[in-house]
């Protein structure tokens, strides 16, 4: 195992061909700051083409809590700056800080590695759009999933409204955004959010399960793919796409066995 270290209450440690990333603030139930998402945001950095899978998860009995409370009043955050405070910059200047803080979530779905969260407990506002950023979702029984920026005044903004309307539709998606209600763990699964509901002491030997065949698989054909199925149900043609991507892995393969003869 590599330690790559916590910072900023994130931990990232790598484990053979996966690397897996742990909230370890248990104790404010992994509530969110800017340093957790610039923390966030330098992973990319740290994955090397050899790593094949990143797995999110948290510490504590909630995945998160969602924005730090403390970033709505008047005296923020030690070493960071207010939301009430920034409220009052130019538009362009806050437009700025909310894209540094997207880019925390934005890259889960972007790197070529297949990206699972693990969820149980509360996962509120930014805690639900960080579990949502991952290409998968697996929860614990007594996970509770909630949207709740309209109560603050606010609008999700941290990259969760686009994945959670592609599983679920708009109409449900606005429902679950505008009410703020808790989507249970069985809700999770039958609506598409998560894949699979399972107990936390069955996480290590069920996420092994799920990879192992992904891990097996060439890393180009499964890079591809999440390339190819992310953009299927937006794109004016799915089948030139697929040529595309089918011409690319002919080529690879070729050079493949060109090397190898």
């Amino acid at each position: 195992m590599t330690e790559y270290g916590e910072h900023d209450r994130v931990r990232i440690e790598r484990m053979g061909d996966v690397v897996q990333v742990t909230l370890c603030n248990p104790e404010a139930r992994n509530a969110q700051t800017p340093a957790t998402w610039r923390r966030l945001a330098s992973i990319p950095d740290l994955l090397t083409p050899d790593v094949r899978a990143v797995i999110l998860t948290a510490e504590g009995q909630s995945f998160s809590a969602g924005l730090d409370r403390r970033m709505l009043t008047p005296e923020g955050v030690p070493g960071e700056q207010s939301l009430l405070a920034l409220a009052g910059y130019p538009p362009e200047q806050v437009d700025a800080f909310i894209q540094s803080a997207q880019a925390a979530f934005t890259w889960w779905r972007t790197v070529p590695q297949i990206t699972v969260a693990h969820v149980q407990g509360h996962a509120i506002g930014a805690g639900f759009q960080l579990a949502l950023a991952c290409d998968l979702m697996v929860v614990a029984p007594d996970a509770r999933l909630a949207m709740r920026e309209t109560s603050l005044g606010l609008v999700p903004d941290l990259g969760g409204t686009a994945p959670l309307v592609s599983v679920v539709g708009y109409a449900r998606a606005l429902e679950i955004c505008a009410t703020g209600r808790y989507v249970e763990a069985a809700e999770a699964v039958s609506s598409g959010i998560a894949i699979a509901e399972v107990p936390m002491d069955q996480w290590d030997e069920y996420v092994a399960r799920l990879l192992e065949p992904i891990i097996a698989a060439m890393p180009g054909a499964v890079t591809e793919l999440k390339h190819l199925l992310q953009g299927a149900a937006t794109a004016t043609d799915q089948p030139a796409r697929e040529r595309a991507a089918q011409i690319r892995r002919l080529t690879e393969l070729a050079t493949l066995l060109a090397g190898g003869a």
